[in-house]
């Protein structure tokens, strides 16, 4: 019942609500990409508001912030961020800030320690295909989970939306997969986010695809852009 009532409210903020990828201006590549991501429809689900102000996190070329900046609008605010080895694989960002064409973007480039955005400042952070790199494991990789959500937790406003979007690993393996095949199990997902002060206020289905077996890394050409992802909804306590 829930995710049906998840789906519903999608469709019917949808219908409500200007679409973000309307923009003429938008790149080909994002257009393209419209098709198996569906921002629309994920961006209504989280509730956004004319006027946050919205950090994306680990946000690589900028596709979800410049769809934020229309959400939010001219007296709202994105935070583009991303850390030193984000920036190492991120391709076209100077492209689609260029000429201050979105002008309620800025580009935040820093570690999480050097997050130093005001207490309780944000009113919702996006994790798109990044919340499984707080588990990921590589020589030299600096992100993990308790720093992220100790952030997380000072800069969110009490209520403040966090939105996750992730590829689904198999029911059971936990985080076990966040490195092999930067996958991770929504039922971790849930218990860990709520376990960190956090609420959960809903889910959908629009990105689950059902001939994702679930045991392909994500960037296989068989599968990339086309995961089964899960995408959650939780509120700061």
């Amino acid at each position: 019942m829930r995710k049906l009532t998840s789906v519903v409210f999608v469709l019917i903020a949808s219908l409500a609500t200007n679409y973000a990828t309307a923009d003429a201006h938008r790149s080909e590549a994002d257009a393209a990409r419209d098709v198996t991501s569906k921002p629309d429809g994920v961006l209504s689900f989280m509730g956004i508001q004319p006027g946050w102000t919205v950090i994306d996190l680990f946000a690589g070329a900028g596709y979800y912030s410049e769809l934020l900046s229309h959400k939010v609008g001219d007296n709202g605010k994105v935070y583009l961020y991303n850390n030193a080895a984000y920036m190492g694989f991120v391709q076209g960002l100077d492209e689609r800030l260029a000429d201050n064409r979105l002008p309620n973007v800025e580009k935040y480039v820093r570690e999480l320690d050097g997050i130093d955005l005001p207490d309780e400042s944000v009113d919702m952070a996006l994790m798109v295909m990044s919340y499984h790199d707080a588990y990921f494991v590589q020589e030299g990789w600096t992100v993990s989970a308790d720093p992220l959500f100790a952030q997380l937790t000072r800069i969110l406003k009490p209520g403040g939306v966090l939105g996750i979007v992730d590829h689904q690993a198999k029911a059971g393996t936990g985080k076990g997969h966040a490195s092999d095949l930067h996958r991770i199990d929504p039922a971790f997902a849930k218990q860990d986010i709520t376990s960190r002060g956090f609420k959960f206020d809903g889910e959908t289905d629009i990105l689950e695809n059902p001939d994702d077996d679930l045991t392909t890394n994500v960037f296989d050409p068989s599968i990339r852009r086309k995961t089964s992802r899960f995408v959650y909804r939780f509120l700061k306590r």
